[in-house]
């Protein structure tokens, strides 16, 4: 068993996504409803994420990303530039919510709000790489703003292979006649996921982090009871899970030297909102012993991500990223408080793995739980408010971890 990787993850992260410059929204927005031109978009986007980079360079963030700025949600177009893949307009003709998954937590919000879930997209047509990443220009301007030698460092967060999936009913991600079933249309996304991972591989990239809410949705007792009282499902939970982890290991194939870690997330929506809850225990041992992903960044802010006893299924050639800092509220942390806890999940890690607190602190690391704006007007705290948290961030690791990234 080979060791687990490390710089990346560095001891300080962050997730992803941090609050945008109201300038930026405001415009992204005016040119959505046509009040502005795109051209106009680019000279705010391109100054606004040159600012970020280097207030995170200023609290000693080595694992660099955009700030997710040039989306407005956090997964990103991805989905929508694949051949065979399109987004239909459920407000033609009324608005059929048979195609949902009624109990899909983010689906049952968006339906208690009496409004549609963003960017409904499913597969018209046979799914295909288009052979142009809409990911490549993100890293491309990366790349034009800091060292080469630290292109290795930048983070892209990608979208999770499921996300047009879950939210679905059987055999509703795609039209009927497109594919026979969920093994077809897997095959097809994963030789997709395949090649972007590869072009932009080739182009330098070397870290990378899956951002999934769905795998998180397993842990829910309301989503799981939802799943067993639903005539239409084929299979159970157990077995959708297990499918995903199959599908989604298709989808992960890369070189050795290509850092690849998955962002187990509950939500967070616009104005601070989650969407489900429940503990660990449900999915942690095929999670960290099935999954080819080399790091896990797990959100532990609050009680309703149970505790860190799951931790003990981690193996010992894998990484944990501690997200024991919220980043969807102002208050801050008590540092000494956030320091007792990582040492409790490394006694957890320890104790399944048969070692020393110090070995196995040396494949944690600490972050917010999850990011500050995953939706472009972003968590309910301050830019300040930000700067604070990832500087408490860097604060932890230092004192756990001296002079390490």
């Amino acid at each position: 068993m080979s060791a687990a990787p490390r710089n990346p993850p560095f001891r300080a992260e962050h997730i992803g996504s941090l609050l945008r410059p109201d300038e930026l929204v405001k415009k992204r927005y005016a040119v959505a409803d046509g009040s502005a031109k795109p051209e106009e978009l680019t000279p705010i986007q391109d100054q606004a994420i040159r600012d970020i980079v280097q207030l995170q360079q200023d609290c000693g963030i080595h694992g660099l990303t955009n700030g997710e700025y040039s989306r407005h949600q956090f997964w990103g177009t991805f989905f929508e530039t694949l051949n065979g893949m399109e987004e239909i307009n459920l407000r033609e003709g009324g608005y059929d919510q048979s195609i949902f998954r009624q109990y899909a937590p983010d689906v049952k919000s968006f339906m208690h709000a009496k409004t549609i879930p963003n960017q409904v997209t499913v597969a018209t047509g046979k799914i295909s790489h288009p052979g142009k990443s809409s990911f490549l220009p993100e890293l491309e301007f990366m790349k034009s703003i800091v060292p080469k030698e630290q292109w290795k460092d930048i983070k892209l967060t990608l979208t999770s292979p499921s996300w047009y999936h879950f939210r679905y009913g059987p055999k509703k991600a795609y039209l009927k006649g497109v594919y026979n079933n969920d093994d077809e249309y897997f095959a097809d996304v994963a030789k997709a996921y395949q090649t972007e991972l590869k072009i932009l591989y080739d182009n330098g990239l070397r870290n990378a982090q899956v951002d999934d809410p769905n795998l998180a949705y397993f842990c829910s007792e309301s989503m799981l009871e939802g799943w067993k009282n639903d005539t239409e499902n084929f299979q159970t939970a157990e077995e959708q899970f297990d499918a995903y982890l199959r599908f989604y290991n298709e989808c992960f194939k890369r070189p050795d030297d290509f850092h690849l870690g998955i962002h187990i997330c509950r939500g967070n929506y616009m104005g601070s909102k989650h969407f489900s809850e429940g503990a660990y225990d449900h999915i942690a041992t095929k999670l960290f012993n099935d999954l080819n992903v080399s790091t896990y960044y797990l959100e532990y802010d609050t009680p309703r991500a149970g505790g860190f006893e799951p931790l003990k299924f981690l193996p010992k050639n894998k990484n944990v990223v501690l997200g024991v800092i919220t980043s969807k509220f102002p208050e801050l942390e008590d540092k000494k408080d956030m320091i007792e806890r990582v040492y409790k999940a490394a006694d957890y890690v320890a104790e399944g793995s048969k070692q020393t607190r110090e070995e196995a602190l040396s494949r944690l690391s600490v972050s917010p739980q999850c990011g500050f704006a995953s939706h472009a007007e972003g968590n309910a705290l301050g830019r300040e408010d930000m700067k604070k948290k990832l500087q408490l961030v860097r604060s932890i690791a230092d004192e756990i971890w001296p002079k390490q990234p």
